[in-house]
């Protein structure tokens, strides 16, 4: 086998090899894209959460003042 054709081969398996690379590449930038829209979702979530529970502590603050009047 001549030196010409043991380049060509190795030309050639780099040049297979990129374009699996340059697949992966891909397929991993839209499960980055799927996972990081996941995550914005998870934050919005957590944000409402938050604030549904910083409403309820609000009513029930509101709740323990009219017994605690009640009481008095």
């Amino acid at each position: 086998m001549s030196a010409l054709q043991k380049l060509q081969e190795k030309i050639e398996q780099w040049r297979v090899d990129h374009e699996a690379l340059k697949s992966e590449n891909a397929q991993l930038k839209v499960e980055l894209s799927t996972v990081s829209g996941s995550q914005n979702e998870q934050q919005s979530q957590i944000a409402a959460l938050k604030r549904e529970l910083e409403e309820k502590d609000t009513e029930i603050e509101k709740i323990i003042t009219q017994v605690e009047s009640l009481l008095a």
